[in-house]
């Protein structure tokens, strides 16, 4: 069980360092790592961001940092997209090709998180450039429709986390950053943490009833991950960001196409 404690120190010094999702990480740990079943680590890694940035949510919550009027407009779309899934995996069981799907999904979720890691900069440069937006901080001919794509976007992240356990970290900022691009970075951050924790624990508590949930190793993956992320956060000002950022997504894109790869053998060799 300390190998689990040292995978939960591992990803939690990575997301403190860099604030790369944790999901995109153990998730693939558990499975490649540990041999656990696709549907067993999105469940026990769910629950486990639940409770890593719960924590997060209280101090930015102290702070001020969290715009709760977007965290609702995400939570209204997010946690009945995460429900109805949840049902409909009861419904459909965790037949072999559900876990194929779930596979697919991470595989997809890690690749476009890596990318986005790489493009985090290029992106916060395009929106706040002098004269890019305006001061509402979109077009007005988009800005009515700001809250609605805002809850459209909770929904494919509700699916998508309830499949894969990846995005309610690095997709749900650069959500916030491409519809609310005059937020502060700080807010950015403190709202994706809030909206993150019901969502984890929704789809976490869902993967529960459906009996892929390990809970003796869900509080090893605590017990090393929370003094992990505190090493990280005071590491992350010391080290260079720009390095450590392209090595995080390097290695996401090898265990992603990795992943995709022995799933395709796995169909291919099933058919």
């Amino acid at each position: 069980m300390l190998a689990f404690s040292a995978a939960g120190l591992f990803v939690g010094l990575a997301v403190g360092v860099t604030g790369v999702g944790g999901g995109s990480l153990m998730t693939p740990l558990l499975i490649l790592l540990f041999g656990f079943s696709p549907s067993a680590a999105v469940g026990t890694d769910l629950l486990y961001a639940a409770g890593t940035k719960g924590f997060g949510t209280w101090l930015h919550g102290r702070q001020q940092t969290v715009d709760w009027r977007v965290v609702g407009l995400m939570a209204s779309g997010s946690l009945p997209a995460a429900v109805l899934t949840i049902l409909w995996l009861h419904l459909v069981g965790l037949e072999p090709w559900v876990e194929e799907l779930m596979t697919v999904t991470l595989c997809l979720a890690i690749i476009t998180t890596a990318v986005l890691t790489l493009l985090r900069r290029h992106i916060l440069r395009y929106l706040t450039r002098d004269g890019a937006l305006e001061e509402s901080g979109l077009p007005a001919s988009m800005h009515r429709w700001r809250e609605p794509v805002t809850v459209v976007g909770g929904v494919v992240l509700g699916v998508l986390v309830t499949l894969s356990s990846v995005g309610a970290g690095v997709l749900g900022t650069t959500l916030l950053l491409l519809l609310y691009p005059r937020l502060a970075a700080i807010r950015v951050v403190g709202t994706d943490i809030a909206h993150a924790v019901p969502l984890t624990l929704v789809a976490g508590i869902g993967h529960l009833s459906l009996g892929t949930t390990d809970l003796p190793v869900l509080a090893f993956l605590l017990l090393g991950s929370l003094p992990g992320i505190y090493l990280g956060t005071r590491l992350g000002s010391r080290l260079p960001d720009g390095l450590l950022r392209p090595i995080i997504s390097v290695l996401l894109l090898v265990v992603a196409v990795s992943m995709l790869f022995d799933s395709v053998r796995t169909l291919t060799a099933a058919g």
